[in-house]
């Protein structure tokens, strides 16, 4: 899949720009979130990592005390011409719980948070109208935060493709599998 994305990107790289789009989003573990995107037609790569605050080059063990004020996010490569950043944010919204600050089940602190980090006026007015429609369906107020993308730091490589390298580990049995029979992926 790297490869193909490579081979996009580079072939006539001075013609014309990339024929994909990138939109970075977190709700709760990013295992979870990348499982569900990898499923999608159209997207073309997900990566997990860490995203929202200014620190530098962030470690799970750093994030995970909860302290440094990033949160678990993906950053998700699609191609327009097979699927719309509006399809992605409505799934976006069934994927995970908007309505719980800073917790998704048993995951809980602020690197859990459900955020969308936008990087242009476009995907944030797409992210503001797809959170006005989530919210016209929800009983609780959606805690969403929408903002910039400052910078995305890729996870360490044994968090990328996780549900796909271990699909037997307890939390890919307890919590990624029924949340990917829920979605019907």
């Amino acid at each position: 899949m790297l490869m193909v994305l490579w081979a996009a990107m580079t072939e006539g790289a001075s013609a014309s720009p990339s024929k994909y789009d990138t939109i970075v989003l977190g709700g709760g573990c990013f295992w979870c979130v990348e499982a569900v995107y990898e499923r999608i037609d159209g997207v073309v790569d997900v990566v997990s990592g860490y995203a929202g605050v200014t620190a530098k080059n962030p470690t799970y063990e750093q994030v995970s005390t909860g302290r440094t004020g990033h949160a678990e996010v993906v950053k998700i490569t699609y191609d327009p011409s097979k699927i719309t950043l509006e399809k992605i944010l409505d799934l976006f919204w069934k994927a995970h719980d908007p309505t719980t600050l800073n917790r998704q089940g048993a995951d809980v602190g602020p690197q859990y948070r459900s955020i969308i980090l936008f990087k242009d006026e476009a995907q944030r007015m797409a992210a503001e109208e797809s959170k006005k429609k989530a919210q016209a369906g929800s009983k609780a107020p959606i805690v969403t935060e929408i903002v910039p993308l400052i910078e995305f730091y890729p996870a360490e490589e044994y968090h990328q493709d996780y549900f796909r390298k271990n699909p037997y580990a307890g939390y890919c049995v307890f919590v990624i599998r029924p949340k990917l029979d829920k979605l019907g992926l």
